[in-house]
C-alpha cells in the first residue's frame, strides 16, 4: 500500500505545473520572516526592572507555549496565498495520431548458415540488431515477425506494441525450429497470410535469407503469387559475403571457404513481381543500409497532435490561506489576546 502511495505521489508531482512559476520566489521572504522574528523575540516582551529575581519562580503556561502559533498561522496564510497566486495545475498531455501506418512484416531465416560468421557475431545477430533499429524508427506502423527454416512459424502477429515485437525478435535463436532447412516459400506465405486480411492500403514483407530454397510445402512462385494477389510488396535481402569461412563441428576453423550460395535470381523475381527491391548485403554495414533504403521507401503517413489539459489546484491552496487567517485572527482577540 505504502509503495502505491508513493506512486501515486510521484505521478502526482510529474504533472504538477505552475501558470506563473516566477511568483514562487515571494516564497523566499517566509524564511527571511521567521529570521527577523527569532531575532526580535525579546524585544517584543514587556519589561519592569526589579533589585533581584531569587524569589521569581519560571511560569511556563499554554498560553506561553502557544504564542507563536498566531505567527506560524501567518506565514502559513502567506505561504498559501503565494502558491495560489502561481495558479497550480496538473497537466496531461493527449496524443492523437492521425493518418495512416505500414503493415510490416520481418521474415527470418534462421537455418544453420545464419550462424556464419562473416557479419559480427554472426548473420543472424547481425540481421536482429539492424532490425531492432528499424522497428524503432517506424512509429505508427504496425509490425510482426515470421521465422522460417525447414518450416515456418508467426514468432508475433502485427502489432502497434513494439516492445513486444523487439522481445520476441530478441528471443530468436538458431535452433528455433528443429528442422534445418531454407523454406523460402513457406516463410513468405506465412507472412502473407499474416497480411492478408489488413485494412491498410501499403503492406510490406523484409524477407532476410542466406539460402538457397529447400524444404518446406509450399513453392516459392505459389507464395509470390499469394503476395501479389492481396497487394503485398516484398523486399529480398539476401545476406553474406562471396566467401564464408568453413570450419568443423567443434567451431575450430579448417582454414578453408566455401562460396556463397543463395538463389540471387529468386529473390530479385519475388521482389519485382510484389512491387520490392531486391538488395544484397555482403556485411553488417550493407545490411544497415538496406534498411535504411527501405525506411525511406516506404514512409508513414502518420500526424500526432498533442494537446495539454490543464486542472486548476489553485482554489484549495485560497481556501487553506483563508482558513489560516481566520483562525489566527480569532486566537488573538481570544485566547491569545495580549494586554499592554
Amino acid at each position: 500500500m505504502q509503495d502505491n502511495l508513493l506512486d501515486s505521489l510521484i505521478s502526482w508531482g510529474q504533472h504538477l505545473t505552475f501558470a506563473y512559476p516566477f511568483l514562487l520566489i515571494l516564497l523566499l521572504f517566509i524564511p527571511l520572516l521567521f529570521y527577523w522574528q527569532f531575532i526580535n523575540r525579546y524585544k517584543q516582551a514587556a519589561s519592569y526592572k526589579v533589585s533581584t529575581v531569587q524569589f521569581i519562580r519560571p511560569v511556563y503556561s499554554w498560553k506561553l507555549r502557544f504564542r507563536r502559533v498566531p505567527f506560524i498561522l501567518r506565514c502559513l496564510t502567506m505561504t498559501t496565498l503565494i502558491i495560489a497566486l502561481a495558479r497550480p495545475q496538473l497537466k496531461f498531455t493527449q496524443e492523437l495520431t492521425s493518418g495512416e501506418g505500414i503493415d510490416i512484416v520481418l521474415c527470418f531465416d534462421i537455418s544453420g548458415s545464419m550462424t556464419s560468421q562473416d557479419f559480427k557475431p554472426d548473420r543472424l545477430e547481425a540481421a536482429k540488431e539492424i532490425a531492432t533499429d528499424f522497428v524503432n524508427s517506424r512509429n505508427g506502423d504496425r509490425i510482426g515477425v515470421v521465422i522460417f527454416s525447414s518450416q515456418s512459424f508467426t514468432l508475433c502477429p502485427i502489432t502497434t506494441d513494439h516492445n513486444a515485437v523487439l522481445n520476441q525478435i530478441n528471443e530468436i535463436q538458431n535452433g528455433y525450429l528443429i528442422e534445418d532447412g531454407t523454406a523460402i516459400g513457406s516463410g513468405l506465405a506465412t507472412s502473407v497470410d499474416r497480411l492478408k486480411d489488413s485494412k491498410t492500403k501499403t503492406k510490406i514483407i523484409i524477407l532476410m535469407t542466406d539460402g538457397v530454397d529447400f524444404g518446406g510445402i509450399i513453392p516459392p512462385d505459389i507464395a509470390e503469387k499469394l503476395a501479389k494477389l492481396y497487394g503485398i510488396k516484398v523486399y529480398c535481402i539476401g545476406i553474406g559475403s562471396n566467401q564464408v569461412l568453413d570450419s568443423d563441428p567443434s567451431g575450430k576453423s579448417k582454414g578453408q571457404t566455401v562460396k556463397l550460395d543463395y538463389n540471387e535470381n529468386l529473390l530479385k523475381e519475388i521482389s519485382s513481381e510484389t512491387g520490392g527491391q531486391y538488395f544484397s548485403a555482403m556485411d553488417k554495414s550493407e545490411l544497415s543500409k538496406c534498411y535504411e533504403t527501405i525506411n525511406q521507401l516506404e514512409k508513414s503517413k502518420i500526424e500526432t497532435t498533442t494537446y495539454n489539459h490543464f486542472s486548476e489546484l489553485f482554489l484549495p491552496f485560497v481556501l487553506l490561506g483563508i482558513i489560516c487567517l481566520v483562525i489566527e485572527f480569532l486566537l488573538r482577540l481570544t485566547i491569545l489576546k495580549k494586554f499592554p
